[in-house]
């Protein structure tokens, strides 16, 4: 009988985890519709902490689930702050049609790096990126391959969800909690959750020319020739060096950027927006 009391406890295992992510970017819908099989389409802003609690079944192990939904608001902060400790799973939410609560997952990053100090090894904590709202594909502003993109250059598996469809739910629940169990039998998340086969510069490339505003900025450069009262033997000598310029730059984002030695995702738009710009701007330059 003791023998068997023993083997029950090996089996259940007790993990933490929290949800992270901008107000009304669906946190809560998300939890409601894995641990309770349905969608609340009214909104209700979670008032400081949700907390749940729910079994599941991991290969051969059943866990227990603490899920602490942290509210989004920055008024909670002070809330927030005190359930940040002994995590093992975050659950980082932004909607596919809020381009700030995209923007928003790097500070939410910081806030809990913040509250659990220097010296707390984030590589054993599973993450896991959810673009919500998926179904109300209209007014999507963030692409697909740019959420997959900041979620994967920091070793974070991404998943495309809607609470109200069910679309991706299962699936991310199912690798998130797989992963934290290899997490807690091992000791460290692990490595091989996500194939990243890319560089961090190659990341924040594609990222910076998303962002930029025109050609130059998508380039890496300042603006071009200035429309001073200089001889036109000035001007050329000046114009001819920033064509010298911006082929150069051209050819510096083409090595890292060009779809051959790049996979990283929106690598290929990126690498056609630099040709595109460079073709504008020797245009334009006479």
């Amino acid at each position: 009988m003791e023998t068997n009391v023993r083997k029950e406890n090996k089996k259940t295992l007790r993990v933490k985890v929290i949800s992270l992510g901008s107000a009304e970017v669906g946190k809560s819908c998300i939890i409601k519709r894995y641990c309770e099989k349905r969608f609340v389409p009214k909104y209700l802003a979670t008032i400081g902490i949700d907390y749940g609690v729910t079994k599941v079944q991991v290969r051969d192990r059943e866990i227990k689930v603490n899920i602490f939904d942290m509210a989004g608001h920055p008024f909670f902060y002070e809330v927030r702050n005190e359930f940040y400790k002994d995590t093992q799973g975050v659950i980082l939410t932004y909607d596919v049609g809020q381009k700030d609560s995209f923007d928003a997952l790097e500070s939410w990053l910081a806030e809990m790096k913040q509250e659990l100090g220097p010296h707390t090894n984030m590589e054993n904590i599973v993450f896991v990126v959810c673009g919500n709202k998926v179904d109300c594909g209209k007014r999507r502003v963030v692409d697909e391959s740019e959420g997959r993109l900041w979620a994967q250059s920091r070793g974070f598996n991404y998943f495309e969800t809607s609470a109200q469809s069910g679309e991706g739910i299962n699936e991310m629940f199912q690798t998130f909690f797989s992963s934290i169990l290899d997490l807690c039998e091992n000791g460290k998340r692990p490595q091989s959750s996500v194939s990243v086969g890319f560089t961090k510069e190659q990341a924040d490339t594609i990222r910076r020319i998303r962002n930029s505003k025109d050609s130059w900025e998508m380039l890496g450069m300042k603006p071009g020739v200035s429309r001073d009262k200089s001889s036109t033997c000035q001007k050329n000598s000046h114009g001819r060096q920033k064509r010298d310029e911006v082929n150069k730059a051209y050819r510096k984002l083409a090595m890292l950027l060009h779809p051959d030695k790049c996979i990283a995702p929106g690598s290929e738009d990126a690498f056609k927006a630099v040709v595109n710009a460079r073709t504008v701007l020797l245009k334009n330059i006479k």
